[in-house]
């Protein structure tokens, strides 16, 4: 039943982001996915990512048959394209096996599996359909931000971004200190964020083939739920970002051409400013910094390599959200409170609501609020003095973070059973 009304409210929202990408004359996200198994598609490593998580349903024998068939299926596509001259300069010559092979498993679970076989496929394939949906919901409500909010507040948080020392600004100088080989890299790891939660991912269900059943929490859930949820705050408190407001991507839009050199002076209270009709209002918070610190959270229970892999693409993420001058660190920190919070309320739900669950949600939450507050109505106050805001901020951060590990240590304390004593032998006397 869960799952039922989990797949009718996703279909329910997908069909509203189609009406509403249909208003202003762009393709849905249904439109986009369904194009997906012709077309070229826009990210090929995204749609195997998608398979992968579909295969941790199926046995090693069937994994070794699907990926044969994606692989075979995208060579009679790129035969196909070269013969026909296709033009591949807006996608990638390679995914739609991986597709048709998601497609596949859901259509042998209607058709050939019965009982818990089926109901199992139908997770796997909808796993990675959801994950796809997700990136594709993502394009429909960027192009909606940037059709419905006419202004933005960049200024106050460039205001705000005082009070931390204007950290893009900073990082921003040195990435471009460090030449096109450290600019591509970053830029490597920034788009393929997806795939790297793919793997912890894989990880985590490394074992439903096997016992054949999901794990109750995984990372795929959390980065399904920031993704639903932190484009609303994106319409509440529209922006642009650094290097679109005070940089040269701004064209005739931006306040001033001041990023990366000099970080914009104190010297009037600030105000919302027009903006082009193109570019998406996504900064507050920065969900690219949310879904890094997920991933960051549930490596923390793999092995070295992979708790190494999660801290690398956590750094790696923040300087390249600073450096590109996507996000003022402002929005860093409220994404990092976004995600706490996030995951703070889904392992309450995993494992049921108690006081200590409530107390930390509604603390998350509370903290989430008072930041957006602050950098809207408390700018110029937190820039005046941030030998004050900036500590603060960093220590409300901070304190949601205790809160969370503290929190679930004790949760997992209570979830280990303690050691049954041995028995006792005694001598017995003839």
């Amino acid at each position: 039943m869960l799952w039922t009304t989990a797949a009718l409210v996703t279909l329910g929202f997908l069909i509203a982001l189609e009406i509403a990408a249909r208003r202003y004359g762009m393709p849905g996200p249904i439109t986009s996915q369904v194009q997906e198994v012709i077309v070229a598609p826009k990210s090929g490593f995204l749609l195997y990512a998608c398979m992968a998580l579909t295969m941790v349903v199926l046995t090693r024998r069937q994994r070794y048959v699907a990926l044969g068939a994606a692989i075979g299926i995208d060579a009679v596509f790129l035969v196909v394209r070269w013969a026909v001259g296709d033009d591949l300069t807006d996608g990638h010559p390679f995914g739609n096996g991986a597709f048709w092979v998601i497609l596949g498993v859901a259509v042998i679970a209607v058709t050939r599996r019965t009982g818990q076989e089926r109901v199992l496929l139908l997770k796997g394939a909808g796993l990675g359909l959801l994950l796809l949906a997700g990136r594709k919901t993502g394009d429909t409500w960027l192009l909606i931000t940037s059709k419905t909010r006419p202004t933005v507040l960049d200024p106050y948080l460039a205001v705000a971004d005082h009070a931390l020392g204007n950290p893009s600004w900073l990082v921003g100088r040195i990435v471009t200190a460090g030449g096109p080989v450290a600019a591509r890299a970053l830029d490597y790891v920034y788009a393929q964020l997806a795939v790297a939660a793919v793997v912890v991912a894989l990880y985590q269900l490394r074992h439903v083939a096997a016992e054949r059943r999901f794990p109750r929490h995984h990372l795929v859930r959390t980065f399904l739920v920031i993704g639903v949820l932190g484009p609303g705050i994106y319409m509440i408190f529209p922006v642009v970002g650094p290097i679109f407001a005070y940089g040269a991507d701004g064209g005739h839009w931006a306040v001033a051409n001041l990023w990366p050199d000099l970080p914009p002076p104190i010297s009037a209270a600030p105000h919302e400013i027009p903006f082009d009709e193109i570019t998406p209002r996504n900064c507050m918070p920065s969900l690219h910094t949310a879904w890094a610190t997920a991933i960051f959270i549930h490596s923390r229970r793999g092995p070295r390599v992979l708790r190494y892999a999660g801290t690398f693409w956590l750094i790696a993420t923040l300087t390249a959200t600073l450096g590109f001058g996507y996000h003022y660190g402002v929005d860093l920190v409220a994404g990092v409170v976004f995600t706490v919070t996030i995951e703070a309320a889904l392992r309450s739900l995993e494992r049921g609501w108690d006081r200590s669950g409530v107390q930390l949600v509604t603390y998350g939450v509370a903290v989430f609020a008072a930041l957006l507050a602050s950098y809207r109505y408390l700018p110029m106050e937190m820039a005046e003095r941030p030998w004050l805001s900036g500590p603060l901020l960093i220590l409300v951060m901070a304190s949601v973070i205790y809160g969370y590990v503290r929190t679930t240590g004790q949760w997992e304390q209570k979830a280990v059973p303690a050691p049954r004593p041995e028995p006792e032998h005694e001598l017995v006397s003839g």
